[in-house]
């Protein structure tokens, strides 16, 4: 686990060396354990990286340069099966230095070109300077687990782990003249920026499966995986069970890799406690579990996070949190660099914090819920009879309005004359939810609204939780569920598999009763959050208030009646509206936190 940073010049112009520090130094809590840069200014290109030892402590020192000094590779994440690579390179005669798994990365690119991708079981954000070819090429992980930003004005690209890794150095602008209202309109949409829109017009996401090539001519792209090229086939659930096992008990083994320690978050929910078993399987020690608690039982798991502790023999730790966590929203949106509306951001920091006293490395069960439908609203959404009857458009359209935020209508009533004119006529639905839609309409209908989060929900937001909250106290974090393969085969599974009326993840669960208990498998799912809601019609109601009219930001983009009307119906119980005064909260921190410099 690292942050990476560089720049692509097409006039051959050198970044200065204070400027790559800078890029470095803003990462530092990415990989607070060693720097490397490969700079070349003759040709107007480095590339560069801060690391968080993982594996070969001592021989994974980053950038990994060829022989010949034409190849120079950086990596953010780790490659789970670099051990059987390394295997294999050696079968064909390539001497390997190290046993770091960024080598391997370099021996296959040297050898097969970008199409070596496809080999990677793994979690990363990749760059590699290839002065054979005088590019620049940019590689994201399948899904999207690791991030990876850049701008390109057409002379220079710059990239980086995180945007605070670039942006003073851009050239952009930081003011409110840089910021993209495009990707405000959608955030209250969907509760946060989809890619590959990011708060700032001049900057992007490089996508989830996704190859980038830059040239002294311009920049290619090109995606090299595609979830969406499965089909769903009928099984016998025994065929599928074992399948399923077979493939989360290796995606969990080959995640134990690693040459510190190691543990997991354990919530005792069906997700975190199937992994936390797999893994007692592999080990011959007790495994060392995380979780927080909290005073109010409404939002306290930590009763079954210690019944699955027990089951599985696991050195247990567990720490009662304060409820009322909003001093740390602050925190939270500056390693996230961007608005999020999602709460649990803040208990996530929180037990990242409790790991990181004692592990760098946990295992979670993050995938779960999106591959396998394990949110009430799919339950909610498919309970409904039209759901399997509607037009295929209609359908669409009805999913989508079931998960947003603020409606066409909403956003319309809450818009100041600015922002109105600046996204007249841009739809959420037809620019950012649509084409996912059309390439999953060979699947069934459950499963068309699980590829939309996958590629939305999932990228979007879902993973950037456990990689920035892990990443600001220096943990990494891994997902078993998220295996390609486990992906693949999830949606090779029918949705009739996942959903059966109110029971969601219906073979899932059934299959790893015998290792976690019905207990666990079956208990009801609970959201990890914090009630943000009460504390907003409570004593947090002055400071919310003073946050969202006193935000110089929200005042020029949306109505102050339209802003004070959500407050007012919230505190006074005529309506709820947490969700949407939450996404305003967060914009307007945020913004406080560009404007102090943060």
């Amino acid at each position: 686990m690292c942050g990476i940073f560089g720049y692509w010049d097409r006039q051959r112009r050198a970044l200065d060396d204070a400027a790559l520090g800078g890029m470095a130094r803003r990462l530092a809590h990415r990989g607070p354990d060693d720097e490397g840069i490969w700079s070349r200014p003759e040709r107007g290109v480095a590339i560069g990286n801060r690391r968080l030892s993982i594996i070969d402590l001592g021989g994974g020192h980053q950038p990994f340069v060829s022989d010949d000094g034409k190849v120079a590779v950086v990596q953010n994440g780790e490659i789970f099966n670099y051990i059987e690579l390394a295997a294999e390179l050696r079968a064909q005669g390539v001497q390997l230095r190290t046993a770091s798994d960024t080598e391997v990365i370099l021996r296959l690119y040297e050898r097969e070109g970008i199409s070596f991708l496809s080999k990677l079981n793994g979690m990363f954000a990749i760059a590699i300077d290839d002065a054979r070819e005088d590019a620049m090429y940019l590689v994201r992980d399948r899904i999207g687990v690791k991030p990876l930003y850049f701008c390109d004005d057409g002379t220079r690209a710059m990239f980086a782990s995180e945007i605070k890794g670039m942006l003073p150095w851009s050239g952009l602008p930081t003011g409110f003249d840089g910021i993209d209202l495009e990707a405000i309109h959608h955030y209250l949409t969907f509760n946060y920026i989809p890619a590959p829109w990011t708060v700032w017009r001049g900057v992007r996401h490089v996508m989830p499966g996704t190859w980038m090539k830059f040239t002294r001519g311009g920049v290619e792209t090109q995606r090299w995986w595609n979830l969406a090229a499965q089909r769903e086939q009928d099984y016998e659930f025994s065929e599928w069970s074992r399948e399923f096992m077979e493939i989360l008990d290796d995606a969990t083994r080959i995640r134990l890799r690693a040459d510190v320690p190691w543990g997991a978050f354990l919530s005792g929910g069906v997700d975190s406690s199937t992994i936390v078993g797999l893994m007692a399987r592999h080990v011959d020690r007790p495994v060392k579990t995380f979780c927080i608690g909290f005073a109010d039982p409404r939002f306290d798991e930590s009763p079954f996070a210690a019944e699955a502790a027990r089951r599985f023999g696991c050195e247990h730790t567990m720490e009662v949190a304060e409820l009322n966590m909003l001093d740390r929203w602050p925190k939270v949106l500056y390693h996230l660099d961007q608005p999020h509306g999602d709460a649990s951001f803040m208990p996530t920091l929180r037990v990242s914090e409790l790991a990181a006293k004692h592990v760098k490395v946990v295992l979670t069960g993050d995938g779960g819920d999106e591959l396998f439908a394990g949110y009430e609203k799919y339950e909610e959404f498919f309970a409904r009879p039209e759901a399997q009857v509607l037009p295929e458009d209609a359908f669409r359209r009805s999913y989508f309005d079931s998960i947003s935020l603020f409606s066409p209508q909403g956003k319309g009533d809450l818009y100041g004359a600015e922002m109105a004119a600046a996204v007249g006529g841009i739809d959420s639905f037809s620019t950012a939810a649509k084409p996912w839609f059309d390439e999953a309409s060979h699947f069934d209908r459950l499963n068309q609204a699980l590829y939309l989060d996958m590629q939305l929900l999932l990228s979007g937001n879902n993973l950037v939780k456990p990689d920035r909250m892990g990443m600001a106290v220096s943990i990494e974090a891994r997902t078993p569920f998220l295996d390609w393969r486990m992906m693949e085969f999830a949606f090779r599974s029918r949705g009739a598999t996942k959903l059966q009326g109110a029971d969601k993840k219906h073979w899932y669960k059934k299959a790893v009763s015998p290792l976690i208990g019905e207990d666990l498998a079956y208990r009801k799912k609970q959201m990890f959050t914090v009630p943000v809601g009460e504390w907003f019609r409570k004593d947090s109601f002055p400071w919310l208030q003073a946050t969202l009219q006193g935000s110089d930001l929200l005042q020029r983009l949306f109505k102050r009646e339209a802003v004070g009307g959500l407050l007012t119906r919230h505190r006074e119980g005529t309506a709820n509206h947490t969700r949407e005064l939450r996404a305003l909260a967060a914009l307007a921190l945020w913004w406080t936190g560009i404007q102090a410099g943060a």
